[in-house]
């Protein structure tokens, strides 16, 4: 979008008048001043003082019940601020009721983040002319306690402290390093490359999750391993061709993997469907970043500790379903799920 650097629009300079003022004004008056002279001794506009005084001119009674007109810098201030109370935005929280309670629905059941939800509704046509807020306010409704969901049910509110990048020398050469990789690759600009990486539960007598991520539609697939051990490893990526025939070779044209010891075998399994591997530099998770995100994801229903044996298969399906299935905003609020569907539909 671009930046508008010139504008004939000159800025307001002008400031609303203040209690001090407003005194000053009645004494001016009481003095016998003409507003031409108060607007000037106080660098007003002749029409903001006629304007003040009347709206804090009000009639008053005497002691012997006569009446008389005068303007009082209090009843200026009190309906100055009567006025200024009326100003701003209207709060949309009883026109979005129904968009509201769809939020929260989402937000605290399906773990959606506030901003899938806006997005999502704006594009599925079932709510086409209901009222939506948009993402900043369903952040102040939560903000403000109006709604049942707090800032702790929101998954990334809070963040730590972002670990800062050191690159190292690679001691373990499994294959070709990451500034190899074509710059197609670096941009997401092609369909058909994907990151990779092993995720724990319990640290001993435990399977393993193997979790695989395309770069350009976010599809997520999920593998449970008996083992963290290139075997199992092959095994698992083995299932892929099973899976997906002889067009293997164009949906995983490459995979950027990080040293581990359980991706030492993973050049040879790749050189059969035709397809490159990388491999990332020591401690640069960053590297594989849509994958580190999306382990992220999984760690909402596979918290670090927890045994991944106590998972069943249809569970961990349940959650591969939900990752693959939340509107991104990088994906203009599609899903991984559509645009993967869509990829595939290109190469047939």
């Amino acid at each position: 979008m671009a930046v508008q650097s010139q504008s004939n629009t000159s800025v307001r300079t002008f400031k609303h008048l203040n209690p001090f003022e407003r005194g000053e004004i009645a004494a001016l008056l009481k003095e016998g001043k003409s507003q031409s002279y108060i607007a000037n001794k106080l660098g007003r506009s002749r029409s903001t003082i006629s304007r003040e005084i009347k709206r804090g001119t009000t009639t008053q009674l005497k002691s012997n019940l006569s009446t008389y007109t005068a303007y009082f810098p209090e009843t200026g201030q009190a309906v100055y601020e009567k006025h200024r109370s009326h100003c701003g935005a209207k709060s949309k929280l009883a026109l979005s009721e129904d968009f509201l309670k769809f939020a929260e629905n989402k937000i605290l059941k399906e773990k959606w983040s506030p901003d899938a939800v806006v997005g999502s509704c704006r594009n599925n046509p079932k709510w086409q002319g209901a009222k939506i807020v948009c993402t900043k306010t369903l952040y102040n409704y939560i903000d403000q306690g109006l709604l049942k969901v707090r800032n702790i049910d929101l998954q990334l509110k809070t963040r730590l402290k972002p670990k800062k990048m050191r690159m190292r020398k690679n001691k373990r050469i499994l294959g070709q390093s990451i500034e190899q990789r074509p710059e197609e690759i670096q941009t997401r600009e092609t369909f058909g490359h994907w990151e990779i990486d092993t995720v724990l539960g319990k640290r001993s007598n435990d399977s393993v999750l193997l979790t695989l991520t395309e770069r350009k539609t976010r599809k997520e697939l999920l593998f449970r391993l008996t083992e963290k051990s290139s075997h199992a490893v092959e095994k698992a990526l083995r299932s892929l061709t099973n899976m997906y025939g002889k067009g293997i070779s164009q949906i995983f044209r490459s995979i950027t993997a990080d040293n581990g010891s359980e991706f030492s075998e993973l050049s040879l399994i790749t050189k059969e469907w035709g397809s490159s591997v990388y491999f990332a530099h020591p401690y640069s998770s960053w590297e594989r970043g849509t994958n580190e995100r999306h382990n992220g994801i999984l760690r909402r229903f596979v918290p670090k500790g927890k045994a991944i044996n106590d998972l069943s298969d249809e569970t961990l399906q349940r959650i591969q379903s939900w990752i693959n299935r939340l509107p991104r905003k990088i994906l203009n609020y599609k899903t991984p799920e559509e645009c993967f569907i869509e990829e595939l539909a290109q190469i047939a």
